[in-house]
């Protein structure tokens, strides 16, 4: 236990304040936190440099909220229980302070506070979306530890507000630069404009189309349903890693389609069932004043690959058309969106299981200059591949979620997937024949995917 922790208080102030509508990306948080339960915190901890003062990180978390709009912004209810985010020009943040007792583990206290701040719930109406603390040693600090409110920023939010730290004056807290991208006020006007309604009922009909063509049912019921309901399979590959850089490179094609045909495929292939239907974590920060936007943009793209009858790299092609639709009808009133998925439904008389993500959060790091590697060097590497169950819990955002990381040299899969839906026979077949078909259709470019229009089975595990 630490031997003490004392709270620093941190006013602010700055420019804007006002009151509206939530937007698309913060409506479409906020639904998923009221489904699943969960905070949808986001953050983590991080190692200091030696002879950090406590005085910077002040002036940090001073500098932060006073500069963006999103982090001096709150929720207000309506009669009907309606959100309304509500920016103030002013307040009171709070820095927290843990100082270590003798013997204890500064990465071990570090990691505890992550938790505790990403584990606990805000309290919207009431409390700043940010918590940041710092661990202490002997009077030097060790860490620094950021959780935010998800309905404030995405995590290229956070990553421009990384970026805007680099214009602060670190003696005043203060910079001369303008503001960039657009803030949450802003851009819940725009898209309640005229010109953000119609880009958003175009984004729909473009969503109603593919919701009316495409199978009902991903998954069927699971032979082996466990409690906690929802599973994590955590699997690195170098393997993988490596036979998605030649297949990109053979196929001209960008690292994250073919990681999206993987999955359409692996997919296809353990349920029987294509095509494969997946939801792709949209940015949005190509948009026009986007780009370095504090604030949450991300919403869901759809996308339909089929796979049956086809060799890999067919599905590769696919791949990058469905992802270049969803890439730009990804951006929509998710209000309006959540009524046309019932109302599809309905219509169609059986529900719509498209509970299906995918999220490569590699980003530059899928693109290298490093020289290609040989197909032998693919399939030496097979014997480097770990695969180990995560964590369990009782809910999650999806029926099947697929994570994507870089680690140095490979790549790290975390398959979350729903037990009653999957067993966790064919959760850990699904992250097999990831690397699989990636493996396979590296070393053979006629490589077929091994699913056909009549299989319809599941595979055998």
């Amino acid at each position: 236990m630490t031997s003490g922790t004392s709270r620093i208080p941190v006013p602010f102030s700055g420019e804007g304040a006002g009151t509206g509508e939530l937007t698309w990306g913060q409506q479409g948080i906020w639904l998923t936190m009221g489904k699943t339960g969960r905070t949808m915190n986001i953050g983590g901890a991080m190692a200091l440099p030696a002879g950090t003062p406590l005085a910077e990180m002040v002036a940090v978390l001073r500098y932060l909220v006073s500069r963006h709009q999103a982090l001096r912004t709150r929720l207000a209810f309506g009669p009907d229980g309606t959100p309304r985010q509500v920016v103030s020009a002013s307040g009171e943040a709070t820095l927290e302070v843990l100082d270590l007792a003798a013997g204890e583990d500064p990465d071990e206290v570090a990691e505890a506070l992550r938790v505790r701040y990403e584990s606990v719930p805000f309290d919207h109406p009431v409390e700043w979306p940010i918590r940041m603390g710092v661990v202490r040693r002997s009077g030097e600090l060790t860490h620094l530890v950021v959780q935010y409110c998800h309905l404030s920023v995405d995590g290229f939010g956070i990553e421009a507000a990384v970026r805007d730290l680099s214009s602060m004056d670190k003696s005043t807290a203060t910079t001369t630069a303008p503001v960039a991208g657009h803030t949450p006020l802003e851009l819940a006007r725009r898209q309640q404009s005229p010109a953000g309604q119609r880009q958003s009922e175009k984004s729909l009909r473009y969503w109603e189309q593919l919701l009316r063509a495409l199978p009902a049912q991903r998954f069927g019921e699971s032979g082996d349903r466990r409690e906690p309901r929802f599973w994590e399979l955590v699997c690195r590959s170098r393997a993988m890693h490596l036979a998605m850089r030649l297949i990109a490179d053979r196929t001209r094609s960008d690292p994250g389609h073919v990681l999206l045909a993987a999955y359409a495929v692996a997919l296809a292939r353990v349920t029987g069932r294509s095509p494969s239907v997946a939801q792709v974590l949209v940015n949005n920060r190509f948009r026009p004043g986007c780009a370095e936007s504090v604030s949450h943009l991300t919403q869901p793209g759809l996308c339909v690959i089929d796979v049956a009858d086809a060799t890999f790299d067919e599905v590769v092609g696919r791949a990058w058309k469905a992802a270049t639709g969803a890439y730009l009808h990804g951006y929509y009133d998710t209000y309006a969106h959540q009524a046309l998925l019932a109302r599809v439904a309905r219509e169609r008389g059986e529900e719509l299981d498209i509970s299906c993500f995918v999220n490569d959060r590699r980003g530059p790091a899928a693109i290298t200059d490093e020289p290609l590697p040989t197909p032998e060097d693919v399939t030496a590497a097979r014997a480097l591949t770990t695969v180990h169950w995560g964590r369990r819990l009782p809910t999650y955002d999806g029926s099947f979620y697929l994570h994507v990381d870089p680690v140095p040299g490979a790549v790290e899969l975390a398959v979350w997937a729903d037990t009653h839906r999957l067993s966790p026979a064919e959760i850990e077949a699904c992250g097999r024949e990831l690397e699989s078909v990636t493996v396979e259709a590296a070393l053979d470019p006629a490589a077929p995917t091994g699913v056909t229009a009549a299989t319809g089975t599941r595979l055998a595990v």
